[in-house]
């Protein structure tokens, strides 16, 4: 299988990249600061340096894939922003042109929370996360949500998945459970067409 992953330098976007390596995937990074891929993952991926707003660079990625990842953020700033929701349309918009039909996508667990519950400092991005998985809802495509909630540092262990659940099943989870999640759903048809929430089981 072939996947191209879209944010493969941020945490989440790292931890899918290796998944995939981990698997025996080919894969396609793509950043727009290929140098910040760690060293070791750069040598044994196809690097495309490119933009998401950029319709052209987004298609020429995608073609010849079988799968598509998008983990893309905002690396922390808060600022009302629109790049998340039309990097995932230029996305969705080339898969089709592309006739490449499976995606998991990285939202903010917040999207289960009432608009007014949201807290402060996140209501601009969370408005751009709405935007974005409204965009995969409509898209046609083999679509996975994940609303994911905190993403820690913490080493990997075990997870609980739900499936279309009304909030989140918790408050955090690895990066690398949810960077494997985000490559492991896209061979997985059970999980086409909904939203998943995922967190770790809690320490004892």
């Amino acid at each position: 299988m072939k996947v191209v992953i879209f944010g493969s330098t941020g945490m989440t976007g790292v931890c899918a990249v290796e998944a995939a390596l981990k698997k025996g995937y080919e894969v396609r990074a793509f950043a727009r600061d290929p140098s910040k891929l760690p060293e070791d993952l750069r040598s044994k991926v196809e690097v495309i340096k490119g933009d998401v707003l950029e319709a052209d660079s987004v298609t020429n990625a995608i073609e010849g894939t079988d799968g598509v990842v998008i983990a893309l953020g905002t690396r922390g700033i808060l600022e009302p922003t629109s790049d998340m929701s039309e990097g995932t349309k230029n996305i969705i918009d080339a898969m089709r042109a592309k006739r490449v039909k499976v995606v998991s996508a990285c939202i903010s667990a917040f999207l289960f929370y009432e608009a007014d519950k949201v807290p402060e400092r996140f209501i601009s991005i969370t408005k751009d996360h709405k935007r974005m998985f409204e965009e995969l809802k409509g898209s046609g495509l083999d679509w996975i949500a994940v609303f994911s909630p905190h993403i820690s540092d913490d080493p990997s262990r075990d997870i609980i998945v739900e499936v279309n659940p009304e909030k989140s099943p918790g408050r955090a989870v690895s990066k690398h459970d949810l960077g494997r999640f985000l490559i492991d759903s896209l061979t997985e048809s059970k999980y086409y067409e909904t939203v998943i929430g995922l967190c770790n089981v809690p320490k004892a």
